[in-house]
């Protein structure tokens, strides 16, 4: 893919590298020039522009690339180019980044924000996760809230041990799509067996969520 990260902080590096690493081409928009250091990640192309400007974004090429990531450290630049990234260029996926999770319901379609990641609520859902058995857990907001990425942890004492996952009852608008067991990564197949200790992500949307917290337990 070809990506964008508007922001060449400390995040935008960091993504950008990940990015390179599996092999994608990364373009990082910085305004300030104090903070463009190609040899940071040399693999980029760097660009001194304001990304909040529609010129700018235009003599990018911003409208070739696959995705554009909303990365600074100011929420009002993030929500204008994520804005102009949809409406003006027609990207076709757009991720913004939350600096104060106040300001999370603006992140929204309206903004072009497809997906938005919130640092503080990720952490607050993977303390959750860690601690939290029998309980279902919500690690992920997709396409504007149609849909959640949850996690229930099976206790020691579920009714589901030894039971085949065709025979699990969940509602419509959910899917089991994972099954995380000592270390492996299993896609579950209709004659698996659950069993206890078992971490289950379902994607959901939110009205169904209590119907798979009752079908687990």
């Amino acid at each position: 893919m070809r990506v964008a990260i508007a922001g060449a902080g400390a995040v935008g590096r960091s993504i950008a590298l990940e990015l390179v690493e599996s092999e994608h081409r990364v373009m990082l928009i910085e305004r300030d020039l104090a903070q463009i250091d190609p040899g940071a990640v040399p693999e980029a192309e760097w660009v001194n522009a304001d990304a909040c400007e529609l010129a700018s974004l235009e003599e990018a090429g911003i409208e070739g690339c696959d995705v554009v990531i909303a990365a600074t450290g100011d929420d009002k630049v993030n929500l204008v180019v994520s804005l102009l990234a949809k409406t003006e260029f027609g990207v076709r996926r757009v991720v913004a980044r939350v600096n104060d999770p106040r300001n999370e319901w603006l992140f929204s379609e309206n903004w072009g924000v497809d997906v938005a990641v919130s640092t503080p609520r990720l952490l607050a859902a993977l303390v959750e996760e860690a601690v939290a058995v029998g309980d279902l857990v919500r690690l992920l907001t997709l396409r504007q809230g149609q849909a959640n990425l949850v996690e229930v942890t099976l206790p020691e004492a579920t009714p589901l041990a030894g039971r085949p996952v065709r025979t699990l009852e969940l509602p419509p608008d959910s899917a089991l799509v994972t099954i995380l067991r000592g270390g492996r990564v299993i896609v579950p197949q209709p004659d698996d067996a659950l069993e206890p200790g078992d971490e289950l992500l379902f994607v959901a949307t939110a009205a169904v969520e209590e119907e798979i917290r009752a079908a687990l337990m």
